[in-house]
């Protein structure tokens, strides 16, 4: 039983997501619910990465695309396609990810802060990357990602 970790306070839970073969890690406090992948509606002149609407449980709630923001081809629809549901300054936004990986805790020593890069449009919706073990994870903005920064 020696091998029980306890909760470092200089730690941050994330949930790691993946989009193509890249993972990703959403901070765990912005994240409301997880949920399978459901009928989304279209929303007439909505922006390209927005790609409708769900209800849940009598929320309406906007979903994105991550893969469309990214410049990654469309999003195709399997078993473990989930919708990520976050929460920002009380507004909801869901996320459609290709699966859900595990929740993981990384210290504050194991996250290098990255510059973005002006060039690279991209680079905004990314402010870290995390050491897990031999792997890296790269940590989403979150708050540049739905646009609540700007």
């Amino acid at each position: 039983m020696e091998n029980i970790q306890t909760k470092s306070n200089n730690a941050t839970q994330f949930i790691v997501v993946k989009f193509d073969r890249e993972q990703y890690g959403i901070n765990i406090q912005h994240v409301q619910n997880i949920v399978r992948m459901m009928r989304i509606t279209r929303v007439p002149n909505a922006p390209d990465d927005i790609k409708g609407v769900v209800n849940l449980r009598g929320e309406i709630v906007p979903v994105m695309s991550v893969r469309k923001k990214f410049g990654l081809d469309n999003d195709e629809y399997t078993n473990s396609t989930r919708i990520i549901i976050v929460k920002v300054e009380g507004s909801a936004i869901g996320f459609v990810v290709d699966e859900v990986l595990e929740v993981i805790e990384i210290e504050e020593t194991h996250i290098e802060k990255i510059v973005s890069d002006s060039s690279d449009e991209n680079s905004k919706y990314v402010y870290a990357v995390g050491k897990v073990d031999d792997e890296l994870v790269t940590l989403l903005n979150i708050e540049a990602l739905i646009g609540v920064d700007e």
